[in-house]
């Protein structure tokens, strides 16, 4: 059983709004409800850290390109995490993947940190045309 399923992905014009949803398995949830994450991979580059939420403290962090236009935010009761992506611009383009990991609370910018995560979607696609 694939631990995590993100949806959502699509192509929108810049200004849009898109909305991503990572579904987790009943055991990946029930051991790494703590600390969630979105990362994304733009096209030619390395995957990077867009944001995260520490479930037992209600703390979240997010990348400083991503400040105020993005929400990370959780649904116990589906197994969800949700990213809301409003004001998206080109820059925003590439595959965004959800993460997730029992080892938390994660400190300073350790929650940006690909090696700090156990479970990973397979990625969805996210296209912001100009």
């Amino acid at each position: 059983q694939v631990p995590l399923v993100e949806s959502g992905g699509g192509s929108v014009q810049a200004g849009g709004s898109l909305r991503l949803s990572c579904a987790a398995s009943r055991y990946v949830y029930a051991y790494t409800t703590n600390c969630l994450a979105w990362f994304r991979q733009p096209p030619g580059k390395e995957r990077e850290g867009v944001a995260y939420i520490w479930t037992g403290g209600g703390i979240t962090y997010y990348a400083d390109s991503v400040k105020g236009r993005f929400t990370i935010s959780q649904a116990n009761a589906e197994n969800t995490l949700y990213l809301q992506m409003n004001s998206l611009k080109p820059e925003d383009t590439g595959v965004y993947y959800c993460a997730a990991d029992a080892r938390c609370p994660k400190y300073g910018g350790r929650w940006s940190y690909e090696s700090e995560y156990t479970y990973w979607g397979q990625g969805t696609q996210v296209t912001v045309s100009s």
